[in-house]
Order: C-alpha cells, then structure tokens, then sequence
C-alpha cells in the first residue's frame, strides 16, 4: 500500500492542521480503511523538529547530514515520507521511505510469525481409579478431541481414602489411556503420584503426511496385484 495518489497538497494540510495522526486517519479513509497503522516511537516528517538530520535515501545511499527542512523537502518531491529511524544519534538518523509500504510489510511479517506461532495448552480429564466403562468411553473421546485439537493432556486419576493404598489401580487406568491414544500421542511424562492424585502427560504426535501413505499402500496393494495375476 502506497499514499501516492491520494493527495500530497491534502496530506500536508491534514498534517499542518492536525498534526499527523491526521493525515493517518485521512490516507486510512481515502484507502478504505484497510489497514490501522500504528506510529509506535517513530518521528515522521513534520514531527521531526530538531535542525539537522543525517539522511539516508530510499536505497539505502548515504546524503550525508542536512537541513531538516531540506530533507523534508527532497522527501515531499519523492511523494515519500522522512522516518527518524536512530534518534538518539548526533545528528539524529533519518530515512526516505514510503512509511504506508513499511508498516503494511511490517504488519504482514508480524501475522505471518504469529501465524507460524503453535500456542499448546494443557487440558485435563480426570476419572476415578474404579471409573465405570461408559465414563471411561466418555473420559476418552475428550482425551482424544483435545489431542486433535493440538493441545497437551493431564490425566489425572483422584484417590480418596484407602484407595491410596491401591496405587496400581491408577496406574492400570493411565495404561487403559495411553494405549487407547497410542497411536496419535506420546507419553511426555509417566504417571506420577502426587498427594492424592496420580497424573500423566500426553502430547500430540508429529503430524505425517497421510496421502503419501496412503499412496504408498495403494502403490503396494497394485504391485501385488500385479504379481498375482
């Protein structure tokens, strides 16, 4: 995205009259709202009001120090914007950029990484050492849905009383469940007493490519198909 051609006389006026975050909102209006630019700490053109810069232009080629007037000057001829990118040099550093293009690319890499950003979370599903089948069913397809859904599960197995002294009982129920999910989990940690419970961590398997499986079989049943006849 570019502000060329949305009007530099009408940028300069929005940003002379409301300093600019009003030209922002003006250019955000006249594109359609497509993005929201955030100025974060960056100085831009007329906000810049210290006398001298040091400029570098849009290719990256030194100017050299120079008049901030001047080198508002040779942006605004560019239709590009000056961008104080090291303030706290002496004289402070500034480059000629198009800073809708920039913070449109920033903005893009930002939802990309966020995009390649796994967030897991534990769920937990807890039963009792003397479960019924059906709960236990139930207590299973939640494991399950969690473990599709990408996330990590605790399964917690609680005592109470005298089932305490019966601790292979929930080690016999933690077996029932990592067996019944051991095709799509990984024990990450055995199961552990802990007070009055007793708990296991199971976490997604890495994800295969099924359809060069699947083919691979296809490929195996043809060949042996083949030899048959």
């Amino acid at each position: 995205m570019s502000w060329r051609g949305y009007g530099l006389r009408s940028y300069c006026l929005c940003a002379r009259e409301g300093g600019f975050v009003a030209a922002f909102n003006f250019f955000m209006s006249a594109a359609g709202g497509v993005l929201t630019i955030s100025r974060d700490s960056l100085r831009i053109n007329e906000e810049i009001r210290i006398r001298e810069v040091r400029v570098t232009d849009a290719n990256g080629e030194q100017l050299g120090i120079m008049l901030t007037r001047d080198a508002l000057k040779l942006a605004e001829e560019q239709h590009l914007d000056l961008v104080e990118i090291a303030p706290k040099a002496r004289p402070p550093v500034c480059k000629i950029m198009d800073f809708g293009k920039y913070r449109y690319e920033q903005q893009k890499r930002d939802k990309e990484a966020r995009k390649k950003q796994k967030v897991i979370t534990i769920k937990e599903v807890k039963l009792r050492p003397n479960i019924e089948q059906h709960d236990f069913e139930v207590k299973l397809k939640n494991a399950q849905r969690f473990i599709e859904e990408g996330n990590k599960v605790k399964v917690t197995v609680m005592f109470r009383g005298r089932e305490l002294s019966h601790p292979e009982i929930g080690n016999a129920v933690l077996d029932r469940i990592s067996k019944a999910l051991e095709e799509s989990v990984t024990v990450e940690r055995n199961a552990k007493l802990e007070g009055k419970n007793m708990t296991m961590i199971l976490s997604p398997k890495a994800q295969k490519a099924t359809k060069n499986k699947k083919g691979g079989v296809a490929d195996a049943q043809n060949q042996d198909s083949q030899s048959d006849s």
